[in-house]
């Protein structure tokens, strides 16, 4: 008996993997792809306000050309037809790029990553949404206005990457690429339920990236672009178009290193550390339960697994904060010019400002009023000297030394742990919940690379919150608590440096 493959009616609930196999073996022509997508976005977009800038004619022109291609046997690459989105910070032909600051020109050309992307095949739809200079994780600006998050619209989707993972969510675009200096590709998956892969630090160009209000000049902790889809296969697929042989090409930064498939890892094999709570920022019970299902997974798959504590959390955050405020938020403000300002960008510029000597000061001051968590953010958000930024680098070196070494000590192949203390934030929340991103930022001060991948939801009477006392920090992660049942909840998947395979790897074993 031959088996035909079924009928496809819903090209929007396949994955981009499924949507190249069924392009490349003609049950499905690019252009009805493309077409399904951009229907779907125009019936979700108007909730979400995740597309914020759109192609359409071009992709239809696009997706046409893909079809004749095809009818004279000639296939692009693995992404032949395949329609995707990009986070509005990377260079697109004929497309701004403003990152929330205000209207610019389009750009002439497509960056590096792009058109790696689109040499292989794939359409791009349009641009996703981002907070202003991408700096906080509420994807909302003065340019295009607010997105929310498909599972609840009283929730923020995330940021920086959070119009990409909104829009994937809502299957408007089966595949994005997006970027992450503090969480900006985990958090947004993590709370729109999606998958999403940070290499390792340096491992993708940042080429063709319109980077953040961190200063250019600060390469200690550098924006990492990656993909984001809604399966670990995706990831993957987007990987070997990105991280192929010849980056150095376009960008001498980019160390040629080959590029491993996570095919060939035995997650039996690997000895996997994980934790709940890394004690500078409590997890939520629903957090804390997917991590103890993941591991349970694992074991289930044959992994050891064992605790695993990451060392001094809270003086890593305070290097993280150190370093990417160095410059005291001159980038910044260069940037936003005499543009509308964000109130949370507001308030990073205003505690940037607080001279440096008045920091002892206004840290005591808050101490006595009951707020620890904004002190300890007074006196890491600083302008530093030269002396004051290489002692920062060196102190940072010292710990990716001193967090290796207790991999090392354990025997550890990975790491499985909390992505965000917190499911999906109300609006306006991360005006006090910064460093409610501890989870992720760690692994952006060490360079490691790290995936998130959606485990479970908020259960019911999970969603009882935390005592707060009178810190305004803890009570706005209370009130994000109460009323979250029913919302996402990833798990983070860390690998050693240049060991994308293993988290992939561990990352799909967890999906299955």
């Amino acid at each position: 008996m031959i088996e035909t493959a079924p009928a496809i009616t819903d090209p929007t609930a396949l994955s981009a993997s499924e949507l190249a196999r069924a392009i490349a073996e003609r049950r499905l022509s690019a252009r009805d792809a493309v077409e399904a997508h951009i229907a779907r976005i125009e019936t979700v977009n108007p909730a979400l306000n995740a597309v914020v800038v759109k192609r359409y004619d071009e992709a239809r022109s696009e997706a046409d050309a893909a079809d004749r291609a095809l009818r004279e046997d000639r296939l692009r690459g693995p992404l032949h037809g395949v329609p995707i989105t990009l986070k509005e910070q990377f260079t697109a032909a004929g497309m701004p790029a403003t990152i929330g600051v205000a209207s610019v020109a389009a750009d002439e050309r497509d960056g590096p990553l792009v058109a790696r992307l689109r040499a292989a095949g794939a359409i791009v739809l349009g641009k996703t949404n981002v907070p202003q200079l991408l700096l906080y994780n509420e994807s909302d600006n003065p340019v295009y206005g607010r997105t929310n998050n498909p599972a609840d619209p009283t929730r923020s989707c995330g940021g920086s990457s959070g119009g990409e993972a909104a829009i994937i969510a809502a299957r408007g675009s089966p595949l994005g690429l997006g970027s992450d200096i503090g969480g900006s590709l985990r958090t947004p998956s993590h709370a729109c339920g999606i998958a999403a892969l940070k290499p390792t630090s340096g491992r993708l160009t940042n080429e063709d990236a319109r980077l953040s209000g961190y200063a250019h000049g600060q390469t200690a902790i550098p924006s990492q672009p990656g993909p984001m889809a809604r399966s670990v296969a995706d990831l993957t697929l987007a990987m070997r178009v990105l991280a192929a042989p010849g980056q150095d090409a376009f960008d001498p930064l980019v160390p040629p290193i080959p590029w491993r498939e996570p095919g060939a890892v035995d997650v039996a094999a690997l000895r996997i550390g994980y934790y709940e709570d890394d004690g500078y920022f409590a997890a939520a019970p629903a957090v804390r339960r997917a991590v103890r299902e993941a591991v349970a997974a694992l074991e289930q798959r044959g992994a050891s697994v064992a605790r695993f504590a990451p060392p001094d959390v809270a003086d890593a955050m305070h290097l993280f904060l150190r370093i990417i405020s160095a410059d005291g938020a001159a980038d910044a403000q260069r940037r936003l010019g005499v543009s509308a300002v964000d109130k949370r960008i507001k308030a990073l510029l205003q505690i940037a400002a607080i001279p440096n000597a008045v920091r002892p000061i206004a840290s005591g001051l808050l101490v006595a009023l009951g707020q620890r968590r904004l002190a300890r953010q007074v006196t890491g958000i600083r302008r530093s000297s030269v002396d004051e930024y290489w002692s920062l680098v060196a102190a940072q070196a010292d710990y990716r030394r001193r967090f290796v070494a207790e991999l090392d000590r354990g025997g550890f192949d990975a790491i499985v742990c909390p992505p965000h203390a917190l499911p999906a934030v109300t609006h306006g929340s991360t005006y006090y919940l910064t460093m409610a991103s501890s989870y992720a930022m760690l692994y952006n001060l060490l360079g490691m690379p790290a995936g998130v991948v959606p485990i479970t939801r908020v259960q019911p009477g999970e969603d009882r919150p935390r005592k707060a006392g009178r810190d305004l920090v803890d009570k706005t992660a209370a009130a994000v608590e109460r009323g979250s049942a029913g919302l996402p909840i990833g798990v983070q998947v860390v690998a050693r440096h240049w060991r994308e395979d293993v988290a992939l790897a561990v990352m799909a074993a967890l999906e299955a």
